[in-house]
């Protein structure tokens, strides 16, 4: 009985150990502007590049002139606020929004990322 549940475990660990599942792309600007989003396979995109756009890329302190060189258009507008679509977030029909906040010198002071 100890064999057949020591085979199963192991079994377990090489299935389990061979799976794998991407959380994240490298961001790339020309990708961000330009693929379009209706597209089936940019649906996740943006939303995969968000992580490496956060951590390699700092937004706080950038202008909104830097904002656009490296994002492009946003989505939306609000008064002091820029809205960008990140498409499906991988979690059932979730859709992502970084949202960018300026100050009035137009320089970056916070950056929420959410998805409803």
């Amino acid at each position: 009985m100890k064999a057949v549940f020591f085979n199963l475990i192991l079994l377990l660990a090489i299935l389990f150990s061979s799976c794998t599942y991407e959380t994240g792309s490298d961001f790339n600007s020309k990708k961000w502007k330009n693929s379009s989003l209706h597209l089936e396979e940019n649906w996740d995109l943006r939303w995969k590049m968000m992580n490496d756009l956060r951590d390699k890329h700092k937004l706080i302190g950038m202008t909104k002139t830097n904002i656009e060189q490296l994002l492009g258009e946003p989505t939306s507008i609000n008064n002091k606020e820029f809205y960008y679509n990140l498409g499906m977030t991988g979690k059932g029909i979730n859709t992502g929004t970084l949202l960018i906040k300026f100050d009035e010198h137009n320089i970056v002071q916070k950056i929420i990322v959410y998805q409803c």
